[in-house]
């Protein structure tokens, strides 16, 4: 299994949270599960989280040099196949690992790298992912929403070697709990800080709103390497007052902030689900979002938040407006997406990731999933 960063990565976001959720019952199922992710500062060379060895190697920014070497001294023969997690920059293991490939995409970045990151290094990246099509056409993917698998159709992945299964929540530990008081006009953004996310937007939405009187408050919850900038915008707009900026928090404290905002936002360009939506439905909390690849898969307009075209802060401040002033939509919104959440469960969301990874190695094979396992054993 590769991934750029492992689930104790300090930098360690939605994606990680979703391959090691769905590997660790791989792992529960009687799979053995080894994952390569770049190194970390106080991190060791190796270790097992759940049942799964992981092996840390090479830097942030140089992990996909010399994983190939790295990876074959492992031994792939060993292996009945190599699950390479896509949500940085393309590995082309079908190119040098000699074993069966299946690819899980939460989201490719296309244009929002221009925005994201510096020219050349977009250009990079934009240039690695136009290779995606023809290296990686014999392999199977898994897309978390339509929207990643509509992206992946359009790049020139067949349709048919794609499985389309949802992120899942922890349901137990997502819900509402009715020892939380609310805190009027509470406004949650939850996620990395990131330009990309359109935080900006919800800064201008939130100015907008003070001009026409309404009593709003903004938690800005998460880390970031945007985060510097966004501090010293919300300071040039004289948002200080109605901006709390917490940086990365404990669990008990995200889900303090789920359980007691009258909504949350999240203006994000793109996302490859939007797994914060689920989880702020589950809480109870509506959601108003960008009408944006992955984020108009989580949100049902009209039944668990709001969508808003994107890079719209006057439409953004007139959704939350809505919301913040109409108890009785937000009883709606509120019940809707508690329904809507409790249809996503990880048990649900591994099984059939499983069932897909099997699918990619009978196809290498030809065999059925469990004669090709009982073979190599």
């Amino acid at each position: 299994m590769l991934n750029w960063r492992d689930p104790r990565n300090p930098d360690a976001g939605g994606a990680e949270v979703h391959l090691h959720e769905i590997m660790k019952r791989a792992v529960a199922a009687g799979h053995s599960v080894v994952q390569v992710s770049h190194s970390a500062p106080g991190l060791p060379a190796e270790e097992e989280i759940d049942g799964i060895r992981v092996l840390r190697r090479g830097g942030r920014f140089t992990f996909n040099i010399g994983l190939a070497g790295f990876c074959r001294k492992l031994g792939l023969d060993s292996f009945d196949l190599v699950v390479e997690d896509l949500c940085k920059l393309p590995f082309f293991a079908p190119g040098w690992s000699g074993r069966p490939v299946a690819v899980l995409v939460p989201h490719l970045f296309g244009t929002t790298a221009y925005r994201e990151v510096a020219l050349p290094l977009a250009l990079y990246v934009n240039l690695l992912e136009a290779a995606i099509p023809r290296v990686y056409s014999k392999c199977r993917f898994v897309a978390i929403s339509n929207s990643t698998g509509n992206d992946l159709v359009r790049r020139g992945i067949a349709p048919e070697r794609i499985d389309i299964v949802p992120c899942g929540i922890d349901t137990g530990l997502y819900s509402p709990d009715e020892g939380v008081g609310p805190r009027p006009g509470r406004i949650l953004y939850i996620g990395r800080i990131k330009k990309y996310k359109g935080l900006r937007y919800l800064l201008q939405a939130l100015a907008i709103l003070r001009r026409r009187g309404v009593e709003a408050g903004l938690a800005v919850v998460g880390a970031g390497d945007y985060l510097p900038e966004l501090e010293r915008l919300a300071g040039r707009m004289g948002l200080e007052r109605e901006v709390e900026f917490t940086g990365f928090v404990p669990e008990e404290r995200k889900l303090l902030e789920l359980r007691s905002a009258w909504v949350a936002a999240l203006p994000s360009e793109k996302e490859g689900w939007g797994l914060t939506v689920i989880e702020a439905n589950a809480c109870g909390t509506p959601v108003i979002a960008s009408d944006s690849d992955g984020l108009r898969d989580s949100v049902r307009p009209g039944e668990t938040g709001l969508l808003v075209p994107h890079g719209d802060p006057a439409a953004l401040a007139d959704a939350l407006q809505t919301v913040l002033s109409d108890s009785g939509l937000r009883a709606r919104l509120s019940a809707g997406g508690l329904a809507w959440a409790r249809s996503f469960t990880w048990d649900r969301a591994a099984e059939d990731t499983i069932a897909a990874l099997e699918r990619a190695v009978s196809e290498w094979t030809g065999l059925s999933a469990p004669e090709a396992l009982r073979l190599r054993s």
